[in-house]
């Protein structure tokens, strides 16, 4: 049988670990597998939560996911399988709205991921690259002061305040931009979606 290894990084195969995990539901064993790409998960939840006290509660919610999700999935690479698990779950605390940020739909279309933690592609990020272009082709089709501020929040990550001061605007009218911006940025990519 085995033990929780005492230098998790190169004992055992992460394969050998879960398998063993499934028959005793042992945390430790767990624990020791997960310790080995918690750094990666972090880095993903940072990522799409903007946010390091959300990115912390998202490392913490993905391991408990885990007990129960390894005894329902087939596994064949867990650190591919890690990683969509880790961006699925982002991506349904940003629907959901229980992150404290608003970085909705620039991190739904968003396919960057570390090339460290995601060696090959999983089928469901292959088309990453067209998508960021499309978001691209998107911006550019929006309202002048709707595109400035997308950019100016999401890839500046200027505040409010900062944009209203940079485009001599009201802070109303920035939030006013911004949630139309958005709206129409869906829509627009909701179109190619159905176009392909």
């Amino acid at each position: 049988m085995i033990t929780a290894p005492q230098n998790s990084d190169n004992r055992e195969p992460d394969e050998k670990l879960v398998e063993a995990f499934r028959q005793s539901g042992d945390l430790e064993l767990l624990g020791a597998l997960y310790q080995r790409y918690m750094h990666l998960v972090y880095g993903v939840c940072l990522r799409y939560f903007k946010d390091r006290e959300d990115a912390r509660d998202g490392v913490m919610q993905i391991f408990e996911k885990l007990i129960v999700e390894i005894q329902s999935h087939k596994i064949q690479k867990f650190k591919s399988w890690l990683y969509v698990l880790t961006k699925n779950h982002c991506l349904m605390e940003i629907r959901s709205g229980k992150t404290q940020k608003r970085n909705l739909d620039s991190w739904v279309t968003e396919q960057e991921y570390s090339v460290e933690f995601q060696p090959e592609l999983h089928p469901i990020d292959e088309e990453g690259a067209e998508q960021n272009a499309r978001l691209r082709e998107c911006i550019e089709r929006l309202k002048n002061e709707q595109k400035e501020c997308i950019l100016l929040f999401f890839f500046k990550n200027k505040s409010y305040r900062e944009i209203g001061g940079m485009l001599s605007m009201d802070e109303k009218k920035v939030k006013s931009y911004l949630q139309n911006g958005k709206r129409n940025l869906k829509i627009c990519l909701e179109e190619g979606n159905d176009k392909g």
